[in-house]
């Protein structure tokens, strides 16, 4: 398979790595100061092209991407309020996008475990909520994308849970969201269930970025034959036989 890399730090060279290893060829590169790459030959050759650029960068980098006719993947986060634009522009001109807040295989199992935690969790009122993330100090954004999902899962799947803030003074209602920045931490989401007596806490830590790096690639090796606007769930099903991780964790 031909890939296209936009964004070449750190996770583009890991997802480098990873794909030449896999036997695909990175046809392009671009980054900050090679914009003009975007009309050259190579980069319209690309069966799939994977971005993980800066919230400011990403709508216009995908927008370049399907006006030359090539499929994206992607994991920026910080710039979702544009997502129906994308999906408009894949149903009316035909262009296919793949985005998650999260390519890690083993976050999207703790995706599945926080919402079966939550629904269980509403039961108990005594218990409420919280969630902290920590990245390393290169992260722009926060919450970050999967604290957002994560909060999203919870309110979900709660009655007494309809919104989150990060603001301390959070009401009853509200799922706190604190976040730090620290060194080069890959990534770490902890949510904890508090009562006056004792507190329930699930965690997920990155050890690094090469499970970002992978969930990526196989999520471009699926894109590449696929058409439409695409999500994490949808190809998690392909992974477990179609059938649905919250479904399996309820088995």
């Amino acid at each position: 398979m031909k890939i296209a890399l936009i964004g070449y730090g750190k996770m583009g060279h890991a997802i480098e790595k990873i794909a030449r290893e896999r036997g695909h060829e990175i046809v392009a590169v671009i980054d900050i100061d090679s914009q003009d790459k975007f009309d050259s030959p190579e980069f319209k050759s690309a069966d799939v092209a994977i971005e993980f650029t800066v919230p400011a960068m990403a709508f216009d980098n995908y927008v370049r991407a399907f006006e030359r006719g090539v499929k994206v993947v992607s994991g920026t986060t910080g710039w979702t309020e544009r997502m129906p634009e994308i999906k408009e522009m894949c149903d009316r001109d035909g262009a296919t996008f793949f985005w998650t807040s999260n390519f890690s295989i083993g976050v999207n199992i703790f995706f599945a475990l926080n919402a079966y935690l939550s629904k269980l969790m509403d039961k108990f009122t005594q218990y409420r909520p919280e969630m902290e993330e920590i990245h390393h100090v290169h992260k722009l954004d926060h919450p970050s994308g999967t604290a957002i999902s994560l909060a999203r899962g919870i309110i979900g799947a709660t009655e007494r849970i309809s919104s989150w803030t990060e603001n301390p003074e959070a009401a009853a209602d509200e799922l706190l969201i604190a976040h730090r920045r620290e060194g080069e931490v890959p990534g770490t989401h902890i949510v904890r269930w508090d009562s006056p007596v004792d507190t329930i806490t699930i965690e997920h830590r990155a050890k690094s970025r090469e499970g970002f790096a992978l969930g990526a690639v196989v999520a471009a090796e699926w894109v590449a034959t696929q058409k439409g606007f695409l999500t994490m769930d949808e190809l998690m099903e392909r992974i477990v036989g179609d059938k649905k991780l919250t479904d399996i964790i309820k088995s």
